[in-house]
Formats: structure tokens, sequence, C-alpha cells
């Protein structure tokens, strides 16, 4: 049992406001696997001034002062790598091996990479006779999400804390012991007081008292479209920056001339990728008509190969979901689909067998002939759901690809590399994948459309973090 009860202010350890706490499930098992503080407003006015209190001296520290800090604290991620690993996958649900690579790894390269860009970034520049200064946007609430838990935090604290911001962390109350653990690194490394702090919480209480504070420059949000909503609403009412990643229904189109077997293997690993709680999932896979038939039969053999197991398990491919509340919501999608007339190639909504009582587990499933305005090609289920949808031409596929709110990513295959790169210009996305191409860390990442607006990562995600400033200059 793993029991928090203190949060992370002012650079101590201290208790909160309130007695009230929060079971955090197993996702595995269903069971409670410990329990952390639901702080209060009292706890977000204090993280938040002790945050105010820090900026001038932490944003006048030279950029290598700030780059040394967060080149200790990626060691601090390394040397804790199995542990992050092994509870991210129970609190998250993702298979062990996975989760070292990209739970606890990506974190680690996201904090030494800042260190670096720190170094590269021109902060100011010579504009005639001006000098154009980059300043930090100022005191950040950092608002996380549970599906890739330290991977959101780090793409958030460690550019802005890199820009010379001071960071307040609300971390999701489903998968939290990971924040405590990059907290009881921030202290180790000596990060000066107020500079980075933590309180765990209920987004309704704490997220918003966070979002509404006076103090608070900016909020960076990673979660539901819905949530981010609610956000901009709040912080428009003073005027305040945000940055939002929020939902995805990213489509996998796969053109006539594509190595099919190849194209529609990415395109299941893909969308099955952490359960399918991954907001870049391809769970729409575009194929033509003509080649519906061999499609599906390809997609369901790939499906059935992800077994659902433990997710402590070294051989495990598939893990659980995250929450009871995601399972339901997942089989209700499942069974919203077969109600509309979606072929039911492969899984369902029954559980899964052999696995562990109790613990979050779906069939991973695939629909075909999927209307591509029906409920599971439309909304995020954020599961292994994938729905193949069949189109007429490059220019319908386009068509179908675009005819959602979101916009957050998608992918292309085809032999004729110029072809894809023309189809993947046409797509209204943030990011695409072109036959496969891998995940860059230095890469613009966020959407268009109602998947939100700003970027992470590399020296985009930087950028974020600073206001321009001009020093009109005497010739």
């Amino acid at each position: 049992m793993m029991l928090r009860d203190k949060l992370y202010i002012d650079g101590q350890w201290v208790a909160p406001s309130t007695s009230d706490t929060i079971d955090v499930h197993n996702a595995g098992t269903g069971e409670v696997m410990g329990k952390v503080p639901a702080a209060g407003e009292r706890d977000i006015d204090a993280a938040v001034r002790a945050a105010r209190r820090a900026f001038d001296s932490w944003s006048q520290r030279p950029v290598a002062e700030r780059a040394e800090y967060l080149a200790k604290i990626s060691a601090g991620i390394k040397q804790r790598g199995e542990l992050l690993a092994r509870t991210i996958a129970q609190e998250v649900g993702m298979p062990i091996k996975l989760s070292a690579r990209i739970q606890a790894g990506l974190p680690m390269m996201t904090f030494s990479n800042y260190a670096k860009l720190a170094g590269e970034f021109p902060f100011e520049e010579k504009v005639g006779n001006s000098l154009v200064v980059r300043d930090p946007v100022g005191v950040v609430g950092a608002i996380t999400p549970w599906n890739y838990p330290l991977h959101q935090i780090a793409l958030k604290v460690a550019p802005a804390l890199a820009a010379g911001c001071t960071v307040v962390l609300k971390p999701s109350e489903i998968a939290p012991f990971n924040a405590f653990i990059l907290a009881e690194i921030v202290a180790e490394v000596g990060l000066p007081a107020g500079v980075f702090n933590l309180v765990t919480g209920f987004g309704p209480v704490v997220g918003e008292a966070l979002v509404k504070h006076t103090d608070v420059d900016m909020i960076s949000f990673t979660g539901s479209t819905r949530a981010g909503r609610r956000i901009s609403e709040l912080a428009a009412q003073m005027v305040k920056r945000v940055t939002l990643e929020l939902g995805g229904k990213s489509a996998s189109i796969i053109l006539d001339d594509a190595d099919l077997a190849a194209a529609v293997k990415g395109t299941v690993t893909n969308c099955y990728l952490n359960s399918g709680q991954t907001c870049t999932a391809f769970t729409r896979m575009l194929v033509p008509e003509a080649q519906y038939a061999e499609a599906k039969a390809i997609a369901a053999d790939v499906a059935r190969s992800f077994v659902p197991g433990d997710p402590l398990a070294e051989t495990s491919r598939l893990g659980p979901l995250s929450s009871q509340m995601q399972l339901d919501r997942v089989r209700d999608y499942i069974k919203k689909g077969i109600a509309e007339g979606a072929e039911l190639v492969t899984g369902g909504a029954e559980p899964p067998e052999a696995v562990a009582a109790g613990g979050y587990f779906v069939q991973p499933t695939v629909f075909g002939k999927v209307d591509p305005r029906s409920t599971i090609a439309q909304e995020e289920i954020f599961g292994p759901v994938l729905s193949i949808i069949t189109y007429k031409d490059e220019d319908d596929a386009i068509r179908i690809a675009n005819d959602t709110i979101y916009g957050l990513a998608g992918g292309v295959w085809s032999r004729d590399e110029a072809r894809a790169q023309r189809v993947a210009r046409r797509m209204r996305a943030g990011q695409i994948d072109v036959n496969g191409g891998p995940y860059n860390m230095n890469a613009p990442f966020g959407g268009f459309k109602q998947s939100g607006h700003g970027r992470e990562a590399g020296k985009y995600g930087l950028e974020e973090f600073l206001e321009y400033k001009s020093l009109q200059l005497k010739p």
C-alpha cells in the first residue's frame, strides 16, 4: 500500500489543509494500491504564493544554471526508472516492458533534452534598432492526465523551468504516485524552494482553483476536450494564457498502392498502444472499398495477437484500462457500435478470458463497415477499439479523415512517398505519421480544431512559456 499524506509546497513536504484522501486503484486488479491527499483551495493558494515568491529569483538565474537542474532531474528519473515503470504500470495498466521504455524513459529524455535546448535557444536577438528578448511568462499551472502521466508532466515542467517559469503541478488523481516520485527527485537535486510545487486533488476543486487564481499567469492543460472548454471559460475572465492538448479521433489513411499488410499492422498496433488510452491513437482505419475484405482479415489477425494480460508480466502486450469508469465507458461504446449496425469483426463488450478478476480489462476490438458519421467513428473512445471505414478515392479519404471535431494526429501509408506527403499536407491535424514514421521529441506536438491549441516538445514547447519584449534602442 502506497500512502502519501503530504504535499510538496515551497520546498517542503507539508500537511494538506484537509483530511480528505483519494483512493488510487491498481488497474490490473481493481484493488486500492494507495492513497493521496484530496487537497483544497487553501493548498493551491499556498502553492501559487510560493511559486510567485520564487519567480523573480528563478527567472533571473543564468540559463546554464537552470539547465543544470534539468540535467540532474533527468539523472534522478533514470536512477528511479524501474520504480517508475512499475508504479505507472500499476496506475495506468501499460505493460511493464513498454512502461519502462515509454512511461519512464520518455520523461527522462525530455528533461535531458530541455537541458540541452535551453543552452541553444536564442533568448534574444537584434532586429534593427530593437533588442527583442524572450521573458518567462511567470507562474504556470500545469494540469496533467493519467494516460502518460509523467511524460505529460515532463512536457510541461521541463520547458517551463528552462524558460525561467515557476510551476504548480496538479497531476491526475487516477495516476498520481509518479508525480510524488518526481517531487522527491526535485527535492533531492536542491531545486530552489517554490520553483516546483505539487498539489493533488480533484479537478473541480483544486484544478479550478488553480485556473482561477489571480497569481497564475498561464495554464498548460492536457486532458479531455470537455475539461479544456471549462478551463478556457475560466481563464478567459482574466485573459490568462492557456495551452490545451485535448482529444483526438485520428485517421490512418491506407492508400491503394500501400503495402497493405504493413499498413494494417502498423495501424492496429498504434491504435492499441497503452490499451488505446492514447490521444493520438489511429482509431479510424480508412481503406479502399476494393481492399476491405483483405484489410479486415489482416486487422482481425493482428488484433487477436494482443492478448490482454497482467501489466507486470514481461510477456504482456495489452494491459487493462486505467479505471472502472474507463472500462464502463469503453464497453458502452462497443455496445453502441453494435447497436448502430457496424460489423463486429473481433472482440466485443464481454470481459476477456484468462485475466485477473477485478482488473479493468477489455477485449481488443475491431469494427468493420463503420459509417463515418456514426458514434464510434466520431467520438473518442480511449480504448482498444478500431473502426474500419471504406472510401471511394483519395479525395473521399481526405474528406472522411477531416470530418470530425478533432485534429490531433493521423497517418498515411503509400509506396509513393511524394503521394503520401501530398495527402498528409491536406489532413487537418497537427501530427501526421508517413509510413509509420517514428516519434520525434524535437518536433512540435499539438492539435487543430477542438484538439486544442499551442504546441509541446522541442523548441516549440519552450516558446509557449515565453513572452516577447522589445527594447527600443537609440540608433
